[in-house]
């Protein structure tokens, strides 16, 4: 399938790796970077949502998604593994459950871009207490992440990972090119998605990165 992903924020934060390790399937490895497992709260806006060979349909192949994310590796791959995904569409929604053994919610989202800025507000549907309210934007040009740099580690994966309901592991591969990514700031005004995931943020200021776009394909999912 392909998607085109738009107004993409990288939020993140180091967390120690004793509180995400029980969090992580069986046999997956936490993946880690200056000593630390890390975790990511990325929200952006999709369009070309759609199976290869089959025409976008503006109904359902366009909509918001809010991810919390961390990063790991079977074997030697590695790959995201997430904790939760959040979209504004439940046809998409239940699609991603049933087939590709995702944790996806359905939310109520609004996403606003205007003068370089993207302000962004999520509310999970039936559940006020996991809401993503941020106005962010880039704040320099845009150039591939460094090899074997700390931006390079976060953005540049090409896998995920999850466990369907009997623990068994699944791998979906994906492509796009190298992340064209921008320094950028932004204030989160309200964020509670990594407590509604048993996690608790460090008091610390996050790592921001902004990107405008990024074309990706993907593969079916297969078992480990």
């Amino acid at each position: 399938m392909s998607q085109t992903w738009n107004d993409l924020l990288f939020a993140h934060w180091p967390i120690d790796v004793d509180v995400l390790r029980p969090r992580v399937p069986i046999g997956v490895e936490l993946d880690l970077f200056d000593g630390h497992a890390w975790l990511g709260i990325v929200p952006f806006h999709m369009t070309n949502v759609a199976p290869r060979f089959t025409p976008a349909l503006p109904w359902l192949s366009a909509f918001p998604e809010l991810n919390v994310r961390t990063y790991v590796r079977v074997g030697h791959k590695p790959g995201v593994y997430f904790f939760s995904l959040d979209a504004s569409n439940a046809v998409a929604v239940h699609t991603a459950r049933a087939v590709f053994h995702l944790p996806y919610f359905t939310a109520e989202m609004h996403v606003d871009v205007s003068g370089g800025r993207v302000r962004y507000r999520s509310q999970r549907r039936g559940d006020s207490k996991s809401v993503f309210e941020a106005e962010y934007g880039p704040t320099g040009p845009a150039s591939a992440p460094r090899i074997g740099s700390r931006e390079e580690f976060l953005t540049e994966r090409y896998c995920l990972y999850a466990a369907d309901s009997s623990g068994r592991l699944h791998r979906l591969e994906i492509h796009h090119p190298p992340w064209p990514l921008q320094p950028a700031d932004g204030i989160i005004t309200r964020n509670t998605m990594a407590d509604a995931a048993g996690i608790r943020l460090p008091d610390a200021i996050p790592l921001f990165h902004f990107s405008k776009r990024q074309d990706m394909v993907a593969w079916p999912m297969h078992r480990i």
